[in-house]
């Protein structure tokens, strides 16, 4: 029996191949915060006991995550007037048959893991590996700088759903210190984009060579 979190988790799955073969950065924005709603409730399915505070944590990390964080980079785009990335590192088609190779692998990689309190998810470990790599690629093959904070916010939130699944009991209070980390460092990116795009009239991380003496 399909096991109710593989659902959504396979949708993530597939969300990475858009974000691989898509050049628009809101659709990107939309990506990221479609992932970080799924990590965030992925708790309410494994059988954790979700007390009152539990519960609380779990509301306040769906809002940064699936609300504040997607809102601040679309703020960014919109202020910088930047729809798409142009002439990444790794072309799109690349991409995209590099994130089905990715896919493919992922499961192979996870049962090399011996884990148990995964509530009889067959995929989160999958699609946690599947996205710490996909946000490492988006960071190594973009060179729009927007898409790489995309990458970053990615390989967080695979980061994150590993550690909430290991956790019979979700340390929410370390999670939710991390994420107002990572929350503190899109805002202090989102201030760098906007003073980058001002200089450079863009955001091409290629641009920046030329601040060397």
């Amino acid at each position: 029996m399909t096991h109710p979190v593989d659902i959504l988790l396979s949708l993530v799955l597939l969300s990475v191949l858009f974000s691989f073969g898509s050049s628009r950065l809101s659709g990107l924005i939309q990506v990221l915060a479609f992932q970080g709603i799924v990590v965030s409730i992925v708790p309410f399915f494994l059988g954790h006991d979700m007390a009152t505070g539990s519960v609380v944590f779990t509301v306040a990390t769906l809002s940064i995550r699936g609300i504040i964080i997607p809102w601040s980079i679309y703020s960014v785009i919109k202020k910088v007037a930047i729809k798409r990335e142009v002439e990444p590192i790794v072309g799109f088609h690349a991409s995209l048959f590099l994130g089905l190779l990715l896919i493919v692998a992922a499961p192979v990689l996870s049962h090399k893991f011996t884990v148990s309190l995964f509530g009889g998810s067959t995929l989160i470990m999958t699609t946690a590996i599947t996205l710490v790599v996909a946000g490492m690629f988006l960071l190594m093959a973009r060179r729009n700088a927007i898409a790489m904070v995309l990458g970053y916010i990615m390989m967080e939130n695979g980061i994150y759903l590993v550690g909430t699944s290991f956790s019979a009991r979700a340390q929410h209070i370390v999670e939710f210190g991390i994420l107002l980390d990572v929350l503190a460092g899109v805002m202090i990116m989102a201030i760098m984009l906007q003073s980058i795009s001002q200089k450079f009239d863009g955001v091409d991380t290629a641009l920046l060579r030329t601040l060397k003496e």
